[in-house]
């Protein structure tokens, strides 16, 4: 079993907002492929399944990300090395996607939710950068909406994340996922 996190926060207020980009990646996967998340209050999140794949959008809030996975991973009997994590990264260009294998959480609070709740800094990342705004507050920034440019300059990303996810579904080595897509 395989499981795809995308980050984010629920609730109409932060639907469009930077810090929702893993939300975003995995609603388009749904879309494209003719399907719906359904809202399942054991998991605290919705969640879409798809054969051996699990694709879960925690309503955890981001600070706490880590509690809605640890509850997938124990219902489903995942190993942390079955997970993919997609999540906004502020120290990234805008629109860069980077993959990784482990690493520390670079200060994002739903990464280091993951660290205290899984135990573990072994899981795999897709990191898609948001770049950083010195005019603006990290919170208030990562909380804003993209701009009408920025939403065009995204989409090919998401479009490439569902890509992503379809390959690590399919047992892709993790390897050569990152030399293709960093």
């Amino acid at each position: 079993m395989k499981l795809v996190v995308g980050l984010g926060n629920p609730g109409r207020k932060y639907k469009s907002t930077k810090h929702n980009i893993g939300f975003m990646c995995l609603d388009l996967y749904a879309k494209e492929n003719n399907l719906k998340f359904k809202k399942e209050k054991k998991f605290s999140g919705e969640t879409l399944k798809i054969g051996n794949l699990v694709l879960l959008k925690p309503h955890t809030f981001m600070n706490n990300s880590g509690q809605s996975i640890r509850q997938i991973m124990d219902f489903y009997n995942i190993e942390v090395e079955d997970i993919l994590i997609i999540h906004d990264d502020l120290d990234l260009p805008f629109g860069k996607i980077r993959l990784r294998e482990k690493g520390s959480s670079g200060g994002h609070n739903g990464i280091k939710s993951i660290f205290s709740h899984i135990k573990s800094e072994n899981f795999k990342r897709v990191k898609i950068g948001i770049d950083k705004n010195p005019l603006y507050d990290i919170k208030d920034y990562v909380l804003s909406s993209f701009s009408k440019q920025e939403k065009v300059l995204i989409q090919p990303i998401f479009t490439q994340v569902v890509d992503i996810i379809n390959d690590f579904s399919n047992d892709v080595n993790f390897v050569q996922l990152m030399t293709k897509n960093n």
